[in-house]
C-alpha cells in the first residue's frame, strides 16, 4: 500500500519512530503535535488516513476522531489507546474513529490498521467515482472499464459494420444477448428488426416452426400459414441464443439453410429467400459437444466466424462495482427511493465475491438491496444472504515443511483443475488462459484421471 498518512501525537520521539517505520510501508506521513493543529493541515492538503493518539495535551484523540467526523467524513481515523482500555476504544469508534490500535504496538500492526483505513478511503473515492460515472448516463448492462471488457468492446467495433455471423460464449448471465444487440445496434441494419429466439426453450417441432415457418395444415393446429423467423427478420439480425441446445435432428436443416439463404417453410413446397445477420450464443463449449457428437462440426464452423468470448464477472475487475452502481441507480429510480450509493465495507464485499450467476445474479442482488435498504447507502446487511456470509476459499498449495511440498507436476495438475473450476469445466476457455491448445490440456486431464485409477 502507499498513500498520505496525518500522524497527530503530542510526544516528539513517537512522532519520529512512527514516521519512519510507516515510511518503511511505503506511506508518506505528515505529523502534528495537536489537534488544532491536524485539523488545520486537513484544510490545506489532501490526506487518505489520519492516526491519533488518544491523550494529548489539548484537544483529545477522541474530541479529534469526532471533528474530523463531523468536517471530513470520508477521512477515516485511526485511534490509539493505551492497553486494556476497551470502553475508551468503543468510545473512539462511537466518536466515528475506523480502527483503534492499543498500546504498546507493533509497527507492523499499526501498518496494518493504516492499511485496511487507506483500502477504506481508495474504496469510498471509487464509489463516489463510480456514482459520478453513472450519474452522467452512461450506465446500463452493457458497461466495463476492465481489460477483458474492453476487448469485447473492440472487437464489437470491428465487427458490427460487417455481416459476418457471429458467435458470442460466456457463462450464463454474463450479457451474450446485450452483446447481441450492441452489434445490432452498431451495424448497417440498425435501423430494421432484431428477432432472437431462444434454442433451449421450446419442444423440437415448435422450434423448427419458429426458424423456418409452416403452411396451412402442415400439422395438427397449424390453422394458419406462418412466416418463420429467418424470413421475418429479412434485412435485419437473427439471434439464436443457446445454440449448443439445438437438437441434432435440426441442425442440417439450420446449416442447409445458412449455405443456400432460404428456408423451406415445413409442409411447403417452395422456398423462400431471406437476407439476415445472424448472431448465436451458448453457454456449453462447442468443441467439446463436437467431440461428443452433439454438435455438428460443419455447422460449427458456418456459425463460427466471429468469435466474441464474454468474461465472466469475477474476471472484470471494477467493473463490479460499476455496474453495482448502475443496478442501484436504476432501482432507486423504480422503487422512488433515496439510495444514493455503497458503503466501502460493502463495495469491499461485492469485489471479494465470485457472482456464479454473473451479471444477472448483480442485478438482482442490487435491486433485492435498494428494496430493503434503510439509509442511503448500501449496506452489508442489506446484501443477499448468500452474499452477506460468503467468505473466499483461500488455496494453498504448499507450505515450509520440506514434507509438505510437493512435485512441480502436481502444482501444475493443480492450478489446471482451478482455472477448469474457475471456468465451469469448459475446456477451451481452460486452455486459452492456460495458454496451451486444447489437445494438451485433455492429454493432461487424461492422465490425471488415468493415475486416479490406477490401483
Amino acid at each position: 500500500m502507499s498513500g498520505r498518512v496525518l500522524f497527530v501525537d503530542d510526544d516528539v520521539a513517537m512522532l519520529a519512530m512512527v514516521e519512519k517505520g510507516l515510511a518503511r510501508h511505503g506511506y508518506v506521513v505528515h505529523t502534528t503535535t495537536s489537534g488544532d493543529a491536524a485539523l488545520q493541515a486537513l484544510t490545506t492538503d489532501d490526506f487518505d488516513v489520519v492516526v491519533t493518539d488518544l491523550r494529548m495535551g489539548g484537544m483529545s484523540g477522541i474530541d479529534l476522531a469526532h471533528r474530523i467526523a463531523e468536517r471530513f467524513p470520508a477521512i477515516p481515523v485511526v485511534v490509539i489507546t493505551a492497553f486494556g482500555s476497551l470502553e475508551t476504544a468503543i468510545a473512539a469508534i462511537r466518536a466515528g474513529a475506523f480502527d483503534f490500535v492499543t498500546k504498546p504496538f507493533e509497527l507492523d500492526v499499526l501498518a496494518l490498521a493504516v492499511e485496511r483505513a487507506s483500502r477504506h478511503r481508495a474504496l469510498s473515492r471509487e464509489v463516489v467515482r463510480l456514482r459520478d460515472r453513472v450519474a452522467t448516463g452512461r450506465g446500463g448492462s452493457l458497461i466495463g472499464e476492465s481489460l477483458a471488457m474492453r476487448e469485447v468492446f473492440d472487437l464489437i467495433d470491428r465487427v458490427a459494420q460487417t455481416d459476418a455471423s457471429v458467435l458470442i460464449t460466456g457463462e450464463s448471465g454474463t450479457g451474450k444477448e446485450l452483446v447481441a444487440r450492441e452489434i445490432h445496434r452498431r451495424s448497417k441494419r440498425a435501423n430494421e428488426q432484431l428477432l432472437a429466439v431462444n434454442c433451449a426453450a421450446m419442444p423440437e417441432a415448435l422450434l423448427e416452426s419458429e426458424l423456418f415457418g409452416h403452411t396451412r395444415g402442415a400439422f395438427t393446429d397449424a390453422k394458419t400459414s406462418r412466416v418463420g423467423l429467418f424470413v421475418g427478420a429479412h434485412r435485419g439480425t437473427l439471434f439464436l441464443d443457446e445454440i449448443g441446445e439445438l437438437p441434432l435432428s435440426l441442425q442440417p436443416k439450420l446449416l442447409r439453410a445458412l449455405q443456400e439463404r432460404k428456408v423451406r417453410p415445413i409442409g411447403g413446397e417452395q422456398e423462400v429467400s431471406f437476407d439476415v445477420r445472424l448472431i448465436v450464443a451458448t453457454n456449453r463449449d462447442l468443441e467439446q459437444a463436437i467431440e461428443s457428437h452433439t454438435f455438428r462440426e460443419d455447422l460449427y464452423y458456418r456459425i463460427n466466424v466471429v468469435h466474441v468470448r464474454i468474461p465472466p464477472l469475477r474476471a472484470r475487475g471494477g467493473d463490479i462495482m460499476l455496474l453495482a452502481q448502475s443496478f442501484l441507480a436504476d432501482a432507486a429510480r423504480r422503487f422512488s427511493k433515496d439510495v444514493r450509493g455503497l458503503a466501502p465495507a460493502t463495495a469491499e464485499r461485492l469485489a471479494s465475491y465470485d457472482w456464479p450467476g454473473n451479471v444477472r445474479e448483480l442485478a438482482n442482488a442490487m435491486e433485492s438491496a435498494v428494496a430493503l435498504a434503510r439509509f442511503s447507502d448500501i449496506t452489508i446487511d442489506d446484501l443477499p444472504v448468500r452474499i452477506r456470509n460468503y467468505r473466499p476459499d483461500q488455496v494453498s498449495i504448499g507450505g515450509t515443511d520440506p514434507s509438505e511440498l510437493v512435485a512441480l507436476e502436481e502444482i501444475e495438475l493443480r492450478y489446471i483443475r482451478h482455472v477448469l473450476k474457475a471456468c465451469n469445466g469448459n475446456r477451451s476457455m481452460a486452455a486459452q488462459i492456460l495458454k496451451i491448445d486444447r489437445k494438451t490440456l485433455h492429454r493432461r486431464l487424461k492422465a490425471d484421471e488415468n493415475e486416479a485409477k490406477a490401483p
